[in-house]
């Protein structure tokens, strides 16, 4: 039986849009966690890459914390927290926020390096202050690039939040976990496409929030 027999039984399957574990329960979970973990990790990364990246402070601090972030293994952070705090929802936030605020902090200060100095200097001859040049000037150039670090965090995240599976938590991670525990492949090859379909719809979403809130001259210069 090959993969698109796999995929046409799971999604036939009328068991699988119902109940507990049926697509919508299981998907509303993982969005969810997904939304969750990148709020918290837009919290902590777009400030600080705002500031950072507006005064050119601190570079170096910030690629050494990218590098860190990227360098813990996720599902081995999960096992850490579950150890230390026992089951429960922030075992698997903590990870995702720990892997999604490196890209979100790196690109934002990058994004905002990356901003044409003249008009900057003449905001602040205009006698602009520093927070006006901060999101009246800087902000509306650089957010393409900053949206990019979200959307990227944010892929990562879908990817990643079926680690909550393992701790007993819902979402599409469930169909996994479950699937390979039971030998049920039709429910494992389910879920990853559950997962990769979500991807792409997060790109999809990220694509159309560029295009409500960069203005047009931005776009075209990018």
């Amino acid at each position: 039986m090959n993969v698109l027999n796999f995929v046409n039984a799971f999604f036939s399957d009328g068991a699988h849009w119902q109940g507990y574990d049926g697509i919508p329960t299981r998907l509303g979970e993982h969005v969810q966690y997904t939304l969750q973990a990148l709020a918290i990790a837009a919290l902590i990364g777009l400030p600080v890459g705002l500031v950072t990246g507006h005064y050119g402070r601190g570079g170096n601090a910030l690629a050494f914390i990218a590098v860190a972030g990227r360098a813990l293994p996720t599902f081995g952070l999960l096992v850490l927290m579950t150890l230390m705090l026992g089951f429960g929802l922030i075992n698997v936030m903590i990870p995702l926020v720990v892997l999604a605020v490196p890209p979100i902090l790196v690109t934002t200060y990058e994004a905002m390096r990356s901003v044409d100095p003249a008009p900057v200097d003449a905001a602040r001859g205009m006698g602009m202050h520093e927070v006006e040049v901060l999101f009246r000037v800087e902000l509306p150039v650089a957010l393409p690039l900053i949206l990019g670090g979200l959307r990227s965090a944010a892929i990562q995240i879908v990817s990643t939040a079926t680690i909550a599976a393992y701790v007993s938590l819902g979402g599409l991670g469930r169909y996994i976990v479950d699937g390979l525990y039971q030998r049920n492949y039709e429910k494992v090859v389910g879920g990853a496409t559950l997962v990769a379909a979500l991807a792409l719809v997060t790109l999809a979403v990220f694509w159309g929030i560029t295009r409500l809130t960069v203005s047009r001259g931005v776009l075209r210069s990018n």
